[in-house]
């Protein structure tokens, strides 16, 4: 059940991103929601990959380079799927900042358990 929330949010994202910028474009229903899926897949499986490849970068830039790697996610992810395609660069880093904040407020409002702040004596 987790992993179709995870898709059908992440299908949300994207297109949220796709309706916000000219440079996205999704052609149905269909390609919104395999694309949803094919990101859930390249964030598991490639995107610790390119975190690690890029770590020193990563630290010089003070975390900023994960943006790109963001990017290059999204990216990879318009490449796999039909229907779903991105301009350029710019637009896949843009998009991917739309997706991470548009993802993280979902993930936030549709948590499983509430938060609890614990004071430890």
């Amino acid at each position: 059940m987790r992993i179709l929330l995870t898709v059908l949010l992440n299908a949300l994202a994207i297109y949220v991103a796709a309706y916000l910028l000219d440079g996205i474009v999704l052609s149905s229903l269909t390609a919104t929601l395999i694309a949803g899926l094919v990101l859930g897949i390249v964030n598991t499986l490639v995107k610790p990959l390119l975190i690690l490849l890029t770590l020193p970068i990563t630290i010089i830039t003070l975390g900023l380079f994960i943006f790109v790697v963001n990017a290059l996610c999204l990216g990879l992810t318009a490449a796999l799927v039909p229907g779903f395609e991105i301009s350029g660069f710019w637009s896949a880093l843009a998009g991917a900042l739309i997706v991470s904040i548009v993802g993280w407020l979902l993930n936030a409002v549709l948590r499983d358990e509430p938060r609890e702040w614990r004071r430890r004596d």
